[in-house]
């Protein structure tokens, strides 16, 4: 005689099993996204907003730069794990770039806008054009985009 380990429907219960009444094991779905990844991505989508009502380009560049960086820290809410390191602080681009690898050319790309930011909220307007803003403001929204589709579906 044979046994099998298939999973079969019980009769009496209607559960998933298999013969002799031991349960079918379970295979761990995604894990559910925290309501803090959840929250920074609708903050990165109102930053977003913002930068499009936004006519100056020295408030569109620091809006759309914020609404990336709230998307990053999403990332770093679903997937980072806190341990402790000594030495110097890291920023979000930094941290981004190890936890989720896929994203390292957005991290190098927007740790390379940090000083820009800076410079537009100093109100510093020779660094900052109409075109670097509308710019960044499209890469934001690819990138805060990009990381919407990295969320398990809900």
């Amino acid at each position: 005689m044979t046994v099998t380990t298939e999973p079969m429907i019980e009769p009496r219960t209607g559960r998933a099993g298999v013969p002799g009444g031991v349960p079918a094991p379970r295979r761990p779905g995604p894990a559910p996204v925290s309501r803090e990844a959840l929250a920074l991505l609708r903050q990165a989508a109102d930053c977003l907003a913002e930068g499009h009502r936004e006519p100056d380009p020295l408030r569109r560049y620091p809006a759309a730069y914020l609404a990336a960086l709230r998307a990053g820290a999403a990332v770093l809410a679903m997937r980072a794990r806190p341990r402790p390191r000594r030495g110097a602080p890291r920023d979000v681009w930094q941290l981004l770039a190890e936890v989720a690898p896929e994203l390292g050319e957005w991290s190098a790309f927007f740790a390379s806008c940090s000083r820009t930011r800076a410079a537009a909220e100093a109100g510093i307007s020779r660094l900052v054009g109409q075109r670097d803003a509308d710019d960044l403001l499209r890469q934001a929204e690819q990138f805060v985009r990009q990381v919407g589709e990295l969320l398990p579906p809900r």
